[in-house]
């Protein structure tokens, strides 16, 4: 139940940043792949409960590269997913989430000037298709997608409800895949069906802390759960 009302204040909230997490914390009582298994649907309903309060308000532009970019990372995650070594992938998106948190505090300080092109349509295909792999395999597309976001100027509520539109079309996506590969049982059913409420629960709590939160906030908090999350990635790849 923390695992799940977490990833829905993250995901209702924060920009998806840090909802990756159930999956992992979850893989502590079941098996990996079931966990991304029960994970989906939860999710699923997140995203639908998240559209109702950001109903375009999206940035439409960048929403569109980003889900036409995770079109062939999702089919890349379903042919490699019995092959994939998901420590590497959690170790590659870990490393580039904390690189960008990085660059970003540099590029405040003044220290660095970033280079022409870093939100540009070609760098939101590319991170789309980074977000729709790792989405697929563990759940992770939030910090990919962040890349491309937060290098465009975005408010807070844009940013958000940006993030929202485009997981619930990556998180549609999955779910034939992962009914091919047998990642839904009985279980995770009953288990769904448990934690339902708490999944809408946390993206309500998360959309009412995202109106409170003032945008210079919402963007620290943002950085915060980003670094967050690629130090818990590498750990987890590296344990």
């Amino acid at each position: 139940m923390p695992a799940v009302l977490f990833a829905g204040v993250s995901k209702g909230g924060f920009g998806s940043n840090g909802a990756f997490a159930a999956a992992p914390l979850l893989a502590l009582v079941m098996e990996p792949a079931q966990a991304v298994g029960l994970m989906l649907p939860l999710l699923m309903m997140m995203d639908v409960t998240g559209m109702r309060s950001f109903w375009r308000q999206w940035s439409w532009p960048h929403a569109r590269v980003l889900m036409a970019g995770a079109i062939p990372g999702i089919l890349v995650g379903w042919a490699v997913f019995h092959s994939v070594s998901t420590d590497g992938v959690r170790l590659i998106v870990g490393t580039v989430a904390i690189g960008f948190v990085v660059f970003q505090m540099l590029k405040q300080a003044r220290w660095i000037t970033p280079r022409a092109g870093a939100g540009s349509p070609a760098q939101g295909l590319f991170w789309g298709g980074v977000s729709g792999f790792t989405s697929f395999v563990s759940h992770a597309g939030g910090p990919p997608a962040s890349m491309y976001l937060l290098a465009n100027p975005l408010d807070k509520t844009q940013y958000q409800a940006t993030t929202v539109v485009v997981f619930w079309w990556v998180n549609l996506l999955k779910f034939g895949p992962y009914v091919a590969l047998g990642m839904f049982t009985a279980e995770t059913a009953r288990a769904n069906l448990y934690l339902a409420p708490v999944a809408v629960g946390g993206v309500v709590l998360g959309v009412w802390a995202h109106r409170v939160v003032p945008e210079v906030w919402f963007f620290r908090i943002t950085y915060a759960l980003l670094l967050a999350t690629g130090s818990k990635l590498i750990w987890d790849a590296l344990t």
